[in-house]
């Protein structure tokens, strides 16, 4: 494990994949592009989707499972969504191997498959084949489904947990009677998203729609929450979509309305991945290490038992173990006992590691029947009485834990509020992305060729058009072109 970790304001870029390093998250595969979540990178994933599915389960969802694999043809019913996705598609032609005239093993020539398969890259195709079989009636609708899975989108330029060629997510599949539940699902679904991003991972982001270039493809209209990462970049964080009947009329699902009518399916998908982990990491983290919210650490409390003499020894394990006990459940709490291991490679370790309260234990504190705390976030160590009623010590323990959490949702609102910058020119964006990245609020006129120069030139693309703020470019010129604007964007340069 790396032991040094490069300041953020000398390198950036190494500055994450040093931290990710010390904190012990990944490890590298063999296969290029993918990654080996380790146990401590693993939970935070497991924290992120416990706490979606709850509220995925909370609006009316349930989960279910589709195949990995998807026929080729499947991809090519819907036009642009394979023109989205085709130079990204890994493709299975075999089902067997066989021993090779000079050793190991090649794809055996008599197990070709009679029609390709594409390991999913995101799976409306296989999904929407199936509604076509259970969607008959307008009763059988909305159909609310979720998926927990692996896909494979095989990209060029990866980095850890923002961009890898196999990377875990959900993927909600939804239909629909009428556009306008649809669109309410993909917005609420967003809101989900947004909800989730601020309360648990300590995340503000911008809600808004993606341009047409940035659109996802096969969709009508796609939703984005956008963040801003401590160099003032964006990050997409999770996209919500309005297919329209696209899908529907690729994969001819109706329904039979009350009247007896058949009318085409509306539909919506929505999803977020494990570049959550990297969210979080760019968006808290510090030159010493790993920062998490607490909501997401897979050990929230670390107990450090310290003594000089054998016999101090058990005295101040029991009272470790005594104070997990309390804390237990509802605190993940860790008693770190190892006799190899010196307090203060303990205390460094579990720095790195980004557990949000540190706790030591001498004796000491155990006459005084407290513990010496130091939360990651920085200050002074302070005590904390433990007491004898356990209820009331884990309910302290809980306002430190929640006061961590509201520090460093106020600490990113803080550099999303300074670092977004209303622009009135194009050079005035240029000038300032190169001195101090961030969020430039511009007045736009809609031009696919226009963003494209744009996206060349400074590699500054549309991240959305914020909700609730359209209004702003009323009677306005374009930044760019100087005719009328049609929306207010936000450009960035982004993961």
């Amino acid at each position: 494990m790396s032991q040094g970790i490069t300041p953020r304001a000398d390198d950036y870029s190494q500055w994450y994949l040093d931290v990710i390093a010390a904190a012990d998250l990944i490890d590298s595969s063999p296969v290029r592009g993918c990654m080996v979540i380790k146990p401590h990178g693993y939970a935070v994933w497991e924290a992120i989707r416990d706490d979606l599915d709850r509220r995925f389960k909370e609006t009316g969802h349930v989960n279910a499972y589709f195949p990995l694999f998807i026929p080729q043809s499947f991809l090519s019913k819907e036009a642009e969504h394979v023109e989205g996705f085709a130079k990204e598609c890994a493709v299975v032609t075999h089902h067997r191997l066989r021993a090779a005239e000079g050793g190991g093993v090649e794809p055996d020539p008599t197990a070709k498959l009679e029609e390709p398969l594409i390991v999913r890259p995101t799976s409306e195709t296989i999904i929407w084949h199936m509604y076509g079989r259970w969607i008959r009636s307008y009763r059988d609708l909305p159909l609310l489904i979720n998926q927990w899975a692996n896909v494979v989108r095989w990209e060029m330029r990866t980095r850890p947990f923002l961009r890898t060629a196999e990377f875990l997510w959900q993927e909600g599949h939804t239909a629909h009677a009428t556009r306008d539940e649809a669109v309410a699902e993909a917005e609420r679904m967003l809101d989900v998203y947004a909800d989730f991003a601020r309360e648990t991972l300590a995340i503000p982001v911008v809600k808004g729609v993606k341009s047409a270039a940035e659109r996802f493809a096969g969709a009508d209209e796609t939703y984005t929450i956008e963040a801003m990462m401590q160099n003032g970049w964006a990050l997409q964080a999770g996209t919500s979509h309005f297919l329209g009947q696209n899908f529907a009329k690729a994969f001819d699902v109706t329904f039979q309305n009350a009247e007896g009518n058949d009318e085409l399916v509306w539909a919506t998908s929505w999803g977020v991945s494990t570049r959550l982990v990297g969210a979080a990491i760019m968006t808290h983290s510090d030159d010493t290490g790993l920062v998490l919210p607490p909501k997401v650490a897979p050990i929230q409390v670390v107990l450090t038992p310290i003594w000089r003499k054998d016999e101090e020894k058990a005295e101040v394990l029991a009272f470790c173990r005594g104070v997990e006990a309390m804390l237990k459940p509802g605190v993940r709490v860790h008693v770190d006992d190892r006799d190899s291991v010196k307090p203060g490679a303990k205390y460094f370790e579990w720095e790195r590691k980004g557990v949000p309260l540190r706790m030591e234990v001498g004796p000491r504190d155990v006459a005084k029947a407290s513990v010496f705390c130091a939360r990651r976030t920085g200050g002074k160590k302070y005590p904390l009485e433990v007491g004898d009623d356990g209820a009331a010590f884990r309910a302290r323990v809980v306002e430190e834990l929640d006061a961590i959490q509201a520090e460093l949702l106020a600490a990113a609102a803080d550099k999303l509020r300074t670092r977004s910058f209303p622009i009135d020119s194009y050079d005035a964006l240029k000038a300032q992305l190169a001195s101090e990245p961030g969020f430039f609020e511009v007045a736009w006129c809609d031009d696919a060729d226009n963003e494209a120069a744009i996206k060349t030139d400074c590699k500054a693309t549309i991240r959305c058009y914020p909700l609730g703020r359209q209004q702003e470019a009323a009677g306005r010129s374009c930044f760019y072109s100087g005719r009328p604007a049609t929306h207010l964007a936000i450009f960035a340069r982004a993961y």
